[in-house]
């Protein structure tokens, strides 16, 4: 079943203090209160930032343009954006937080539809989709923890994962979205690096890069599962050996499943 926000004057402000939305404190006046935000107030916070970032109202009219979602924002003619809805004002979130990984992923996305059209999509495609709606990237100050995460030994990678040697980017707007909804547990579809500075901002611009060029997501299988409420101060019981051992969300590995190595952080 398809995933249905809450109503905006039902999402208690205490929803916002999860670490899920921690970047994004500085537009924090966006998620709360009655009023939804209109595109004119999403295009001022991206002013604020020094970003040019265009949102247009999505209608009739402008989808008669025939363009795909994707050539549209390519193009120059705006970030198509519902108006009252959740899923839209989250996206433009992330664009305003992230957008270098935004602007690499849309032109990936928008050359592939130059290439195969509106009906075909490529396994990058796919990729891209599943990060833009799931993504995670995730920092770590080592590889130790990887063994535990490739084998899905969640009650064994969790309760030694201390908060100091992780940080969390979050990518995928649907996660925010889901996140609106008290209990759910969230889970990333992530990107790893490894830095033991745990550098989000270069981390960031050497991901969004490798999208850009053509080095990363071009293959779902690229990323590995993360049950996001193992780490600790996500979940009431985040590093609970019992948890990750008992909530639906901390799933074996597949038989056969290999995940790539992370990318390691650039010499300083």
């Amino acid at each position: 079943m398809r995933f249905r926000a809450p109503p905006r004057d039902a999402v208690p402000p205490a929803c916002f203090d999860h670490p899920v939305f921690a970047d994004f404190e500085r537009w924090r006046g966006l998620l709360e209160g009655e009023a939804w935000p209109d595109c004119a107030a999403l295009e001022s916070a991206a002013a604020e930032q020094g970003m040019d970032l265009r949102f247009v109202a999505q209608s009739p009219a402008l989808l008669e343009d025939g363009l795909h979602y994707e050539q549209r924002i390519a193009a120059g003619r705006g970030i198509a954006t519902r108006e009252a809805n959740w899923h839209d004002l989250l996206n433009a979130l992330i664009w305003l937080r992230w957008p270098s990984v935004k602007r690499a992923m849309n032109a990936r996305q928008a050359a592939d539809v130059a290439r195969l059209g509106n009906k075909q999509r490529s396994r990058g495609q796919q990729a891209l989709t599943h990060f833009d709606e799931a993504g995670v990237l995730v920092l770590l100050r080592d590889r130790a923890a990887l063994d535990d995460w490739d084998r899905h030994a969640w009650d064994r990678l969790f309760p030694a994962l201390a908060a100091e040697d992780v940080s969390v980017v979050v990518i995928g707007h649907a996660l925010l979205e889901h996140a609106l909804e008290p209990g759910r547990l969230l889970v990333g579809k992530a990107l790893v690096v490894i830095d033991p500075r745990l550098d989000r901002e270069a981390a960031v611009g050497r991901v969004s890069a490798a999208i850009a060029c053509g080095d990363l997501l071009q293959d779902p299988q690229e990323m590995r599962p993360l049950p996001l409420m193992g780490l600790r101060g996500w979940h009431p019981r985040g590093g609970d050996p019992g948890f990750c051992r008992e909530a639906e969300c901390f799933q074996p590995v597949r038989p056969g499943r290999r995940y790539p190595d992370p990318l390691a952080a650039p010499l300083p």
